[in-house]
């Protein structure tokens, strides 16, 4: 079988090599000129204004403020103003604005553009963007609600958005979020999180453990909040992609690891202290009500054991190893039952086969229910949502029929 780390490392060097060589071109290309190419993508089902008008050649006064207006086409609605440019870990970053009206300065290349989707996916639904429930570091930690209009006391779904455990943040999972939501049955969670070492900026290496605590804590803080958006706090399933598909594993099997005794500061002690906590709740409480309230798991195409992504993490003792596994963590069914669905395209070169089999036969000899499913000719992330067309394609293809699939699979849990 084919270690994740290296084919996870690969991708990064490759990455990281396309992020300084985009980096050095754009200083270089601030130091030699005043202006910057600015390329409009062509919008469908809606158009978009842009003040002051862009000149033919695309040229641009660096520090120009473009106001861009974006009108959706009737029987449509706005997903995003967008501007994208060339770095990040994936060779292009896209910023974008979920407002009709947003204000973009031109200090770099840049491509320019307006998403409209059908307004059936959000014409019945309220959505909440940015609640932060904690700030550990430089970055505020947030996530996002989609909540049908009328909720009242429905299950909740939380999402943890992938991206190597060091990119993206929960808007990437809206695409999910709005196909879950469907049919009003389900209030969706969209949450992000700490990334590993110092790429947000930290001072300090953020470690694994601490993403798990970040997901942990945002799911105390979402079940203190989630009757304000019409959830049920006791009744949880967790989804993720990729890195996400590990972290919602975590969630769902790791949560009685949650203490307040350190993280591998004593020998054989590895306890979760999720980044936010309630008021006037004691460790051992948020333990057991996380713990009782996830119902079921649906990780996408993730690693679920650290053998898997060690290339990603500084520490290498087994102890802290085996504590931010999932593999290691899966309870009999008669202790606790967590039903689990699982995806994984054929054509996927981060996450084989055989590490997804593994975990599914592990969860099968615990009694556990497990289906396991290969979606024929899908990639990796193809529950992403991004601008860009193939992105966009890939979701439409394969995201929205599985996150039906997966939906389902959820409605057996908490419906049936």
């Amino acid at each position: 079988m084919e270690n994740i780390k290296t084919r996870f490392i690969l991708s990064l060097v490759v990455l990281s090599g396309l992020l300084v060589l985009g980096t050095g071109s754009l200083c270089q290309a601030s130091g030699s000129s005043e202006k910057f190419t600015v390329s409009l993508v062509k919008a469908e089902n809606g158009t978009y204004n842009i003040t002051p008008s862009i000149p033919d050649d695309g040229n641009v006064a660096a520090g120009t403020v473009l106001t861009i207006t974006a009108i959706p086409d009737s029987g449509y609605s706005l997903d995003c103003i967008y501007y994208t440019v060339q770095g990040g870990m994936w060779g292009t970053t896209s910023y974008e604005y979920f407002v009709p009206e947003a204000r973009i300065t031109v200090d770099q290349d840049m491509q320019v553009g307006a998403i409209f989707i059908e307004s059936s996916l959000v014409e019945n639904i309220n959505v909440t963007h940015d609640v932060v429930f904690a700030q550990p570091g430089v970055k505020p930690l947030k996530y996002d609600v989609f909540s049908p209009k009328g909720a009242r006391n429905l299950p909740a779904i939380i999402i943890v958005h992938g991206g190597g455990w060091s990119s993206n943040n929960e808007d990437i999972m809206r695409g999910l979020a709005r196909e879950l939501v469907k049919g009003n049955q389900y209030v969706v969670f969209s949450i992000d999180y700490r990334w590993i070492n110092t790429l947000d900026g930290d001072a300090e290496p953020n470690h694994m453990h601490d993403l798990i605590n970040d997901v942990f804590g945002a799911i105390a803080h979402i079940q203190e909040h989630a009757a304000e958006y019409g959830a049920d706090p006791t009744r949880i399933a967790v989804t993720g992609d990729s890195a996400g598909g590990h972290l919602s594993a975590a969630a769902a099997l790791l949560s009685p690891l949650i203490g307040d005794r350190g993280f591998g500061e004593k020998d054989g002690i590895y306890e979760y202290l999720p980044t936010y906590m309630p008021k006037g709740k004691s460790v051992k409480q948020v333990r057991e009500e996380i713990t009782r309230a996830i119902k079921a798991a649906a990780p996408s195409y993730g690693p679920f054991d650290a053998a898997d992504f060690s290339g990603f993490l500084a520490q290498t003792d087994q102890g802290y190893l085996d504590a931010i596994s999932p593999i290691n963590h899966i309870p009999h069914v008669s202790e606790r039952a967590i039903p689990h669905f699982m995806v994984r395209g054929t054509r996927d070169f981060l996450i084989s086969h055989e590490m997804v089999q593994n975990y599914t036969d592990l969860l099968k000899a615990a009694g556990q229910r497990a289906v396991y499913v290969q979606v024929e000719d899908a990639g990796h992330a193809f529950f992403d949502w991004k601008p860009d067309a193939r992105t966009r394609d890939e979701f439409a293809r394969f995201g929205v029929p599985w996150a039906e699939e997966m939906k389902a699979f959820f409605d057996s849990v908490f419906y049936e």
